[in-house]
């Protein structure tokens, strides 16, 4: 199956880089280019894309607001979104999950680190490069939501999930996959997903991005101390 990707960005020199990375892949291709965010939202829609590359820092609609666009509208709820950055270390990172994007990546990342992010996204799992890592996200969310971080309605959330779902989650917000969560709860890697799911639909989860940003935002698992 072909991976569809659109990329957004308002330099030209890059998207045409991006382009002809992604389409020398022989399961992916490039359907369509967009220099500002409502452009990317529309053509999200007219092209049928599986994954955006979404630059956060565009003239107009910048990548956060089209990232929330499309994260709102049922049509496209099979779109996911991956933001790309020129410094990672951003609170805008921290924004870009929040707006409803299944990750994000440097924009200096290697070739092979952007095609495995398509591929992450595109599989609906969560993407976060090796440079950013989960205590930067848990630090940002502290810093800015109020007093500790903590988010009293998704708390209450939290009370809809069995012991085993809120398990899942917090090994899920660690950066495990289901194999690696399998392997430390001692069950077997189809009913982590089953246990996935569950937490995304009872929490109201566009993937396991969200997980992780809810994970952090309830408190549920808090900031390491650097």
């Amino acid at each position: 199956m072909t991976i569809r990707v659109l990329l957004a960005d308002d330099q030209a020199l890059l998207r045409s880089a991006f382009k002809v990375l992604v389409d020398s892949e022989p399961d992916m291709e490039v359907v369509g280019e967009a220099s500002d965010g409502a452009q990317a939202v529309r053509l999200a829609r007219e092209r049928n894309a599986d994954v955006v590359l979404m630059d956060i820092r565009m003239p107009g609609t910048d990548g956060l607001a089209a990232t929330r666009l499309i994260s709102a509208d049922p049509e496209l709820a099979d779109v996911r979104v991956v933001m790309l950055t020129t410094f990672e270390v951003d609170e805008y990172v921290v924004q870009s999950l929040r707006a409803g994007a299944s990750g994000f990546l440097g924009k200096g990342s290697e070739p092979e680190e952007l095609l495995n992010a398509i591929r992450v996204a595109a599989a609906g799992d969560a993407l976060l490069s090796p440079a950013a890592t989960k205590g930067l996200i848990a630090t940002f969310l502290a810093q800015h939501d109020g007093t500790d971080g903590r988010d009293t309605a998704g708390s209450e959330r939290l009370g809809t999930l069995t012991g085993r779902e809120r398990e899942v989650l917090v090994q899920v917000a660690g950066g495990l996959s289901n194999d690696e969560i399998a392997e430390r709860l001692t069950v077997s890697p189809l009913t982590v997903k089953t246990h996935v799911n569950r937490a995304m639909a009872k929490l109201g989860a566009r993937d396991r991005a969200q997980l992780v940003v809810i994970a952090y935002e309830t408190g549920l698992v808090r900031p390491r101390a650097s």
